[in-house]
């Protein structure tokens, strides 16, 4: 972004100068509208799972900063020389399914021919001052809770590849198509600190950010982090994306890794989500609290996995 021309506008909440999940803009003193995009070629073959998916890693960043989505616009590129249009009808189906569940409203779109198949959404959400949370507000001695299992980068590549057990990928998609407005109750009845959800910059990427935000170091003990039935299994294979590597590779400078952790599990740190769980900071007495809370509302994989603490020499610390 190093060169683009910056906007100077007091009622600019976060904008493109900070790593946050969404664009954050006052309307009025108790309202601030919410806005993001996000969209990718297919993870799936079949259509509407593909539309549901995008749909939901879309929506993802409006939970994420405590809002709530209220319409969406369809974002396509599609081959229609190539597939027939009955295949974009399932894929808008799907999105629209997730819209609907996320209780906002479809409101149009833009399509264009493209030589491969890309889908999401540009939504726009709303939040109150008291709701808002971003990546920038972690303190020394929060704890750090994870609310969805990690893997859907590994798993998808071998699905891609025709190398994956239904099972596996089956799970996957379950967790990528939950919203992740499942666990904001919880997540605001302990006043959460600081949030961020989990996408393509792997958990290491965006635990980063959240540290670069609030000027602390991220300690995350691997061993606690739970992965998708199969994940390590498809990583072990070799099935990583590239995002996987650049990921390490940007992180390398600014991460400590103890000697005892298993290389194995910290290839998690890494891996690129879609539609992943939100990486919540709370005080340490809510921690336990907001875990219990979010498992009674359906989120049975949340869990504790780290702590934060004053800023070290490197960003993120991994621990056995």
């Amino acid at each position: 972004m190093r060169g683009l021309p910056k906007f100077d506008d007091p009622n600019l909440i976060a904008g493109t100068d900070q790593f946050g999940d969404a664009g954050i803009y006052r309307i009025r003193d108790d309202l601030l509208l919410v806005q993001t995009v996000d969209f990718f070629p297919p993870l799936v073959n079949d259509p509407f799972t593909f539309g549901q998916i995008a749909a939901a890693n879309a929506l993802s960043d409006v939970f994420a900063v405590g809002g709530r989505p209220i319409t969406a616009l369809n974002i396509v590129g599609f081959p229609s020389k190539e597939l027939d249009l009955s295949v974009l009808q399932d894929i808008l189906a799907g999105g629209a399914e997730r819209v609907r569940a996320a209780g906002a409203v479809l409101v149009g779109g833009h399509t264009v021919r493209d030589a491969e198949v890309k889908y999401g959404l540009a939504v726009t959400g709303i939040a109150s001052p008291e709701q808002l949370m971003t990546n920038g507000g972690a303190r020394p001695g929060d704890l750090l809770v994870l609310t969805k299992r990690l893997g859907t980068g590994f798993i998808t590549t071998a699905a891609k590849a025709e190398r994956c057990p239904d099972h596996v990928l089956n799970t996957a998609i379950a967790s990528m198509i939950e919203l992740n407005s499942v666990g904001l109750p919880a997540i605001r009845s302990v006043k959460a600190h600081a949030s961020t959800d989990v996408t393509g910059f792997g958990l290491g990427g965006h635990a980063v950010e959240m540290a670069d935000a609030s000027d602390v170091s991220i300690c995350i003990a691997v061993s606690t982090l739970r992965e998708l039935p199969g994940a390590l299994d498809m990583c072990q294979l070799g099935f990583k994306t590239g995002a996987s590597a650049s990921n390490r590779d940007y992180l390398t400078r600014m991460m400590h890794i103890d000697e005892d952790v298993d290389p194995a599990r910290v290839e998690l740190v890494f891996d690129p989500q879609t539609s992943g769980g939100l990486l919540i900071a709370v005080e340490h007495q809510d921690g336990e609290a907001l875990v219990q809370q979010a498992r009674a509302a359906g989120l049975d994989d949340c869990t504790i996995i780290g702590s934060v603490v004053p800023r070290q020499g490197a960003a993120l610390i991994l621990r056995a």
